[in-house]
């Protein structure tokens, strides 16, 4: 698969958690082009406090390598909180491909910082999900980042 795709799968899992309910946010683990993990921000449907999308993608990649991990690209649909940029440090994920960065930034800095490859790309149906998600849903959102 190439970027676009494999971006527009983390599309589709931002939008399958918003009509679940949640916050829209998803994002795919890819390895070799090809996706081992999808997932998407599961707070609201499971009463959890960290089942953000990126942490949901890595779980559902099941116990792989350390060697796959760090071969491996994550694509999200928003730049990453604090805990999700750990766990992408932590199972050192060599690559990241953001979907938008304007309505959240992330500890993208620190990614780079630790020699993580970060593509943030802006994409409009990204940052429209996400607008129109705060817009309309500030407690939740806010509750999401730590801030309630």
């Amino acid at each position: 698969m190439k970027m676009d795709s494999l971006l527009e799968s983390t599309i589709e899992e931002a939008k399958e958690g918003l009509a679940e309910g949640g916050i829209p946010i998803g994002s795919v683990l890819a390895y070799n082009n090809k996706i081992i993990g999808r997932g998407h921000n599961r707070r609201i449907q499971k009463g959890s406090t960290i089942l953000h999308a990126e942490i949901d993608a890595i779980e559902n990649s099941g116990r792989e390598s350390a060697h796959l991990f760090k071969e491996s690209t994550l694509y999200t649909t928003l730049s990453p909180c604090s805990m999700c940029t750990g766990a992408i440090l932590l199972y050192k994920i060599h690559h990241v491909v953001i979907g938008e960065n304007l309505n959240f930034q992330g500890e993208e800095d620190l990614l780079e910082s630790r020699g993580v490859k970060v593509d943030v790309v802006n994409n409009v149906e990204c940052i429209n999900l996400m607008k129109d998600f705060i817009l309309n849903n500030s407690e939740l959102w806010n509750e999401d980042i730590g801030e309630k």
